[in-house]
């Protein structure tokens, strides 16, 4: 598994740790789901632009 170096505000941190300690995880476990959370978000935003871009083509093109 690769590492990664990110800096954060300490007040920041002490959240991530605060949760993550709340949910007996580790920080680096908890940092991975909001990323994994953030980029499935990413995906059906996407998707939902990319099928009202279709429709609206359509309505062009009728």
């Amino acid at each position: 598994m690769a590492r990664v170096l990110i800096s954060m505000p300490e007040e920041f941190l002490s959240m991530i740790d605060s949760v993550a300690d709340g949910e007996n995880r580790s920080r680096s476990e908890l940092i991975r789901e909001a990323l994994r959370t953030y980029i499935y978000k990413q995906k059906v935003r996407q998707s939902a632009t990319a099928g009202r871009n279709a429709e609206l083509l359509e309505e062009l093109l009728e």
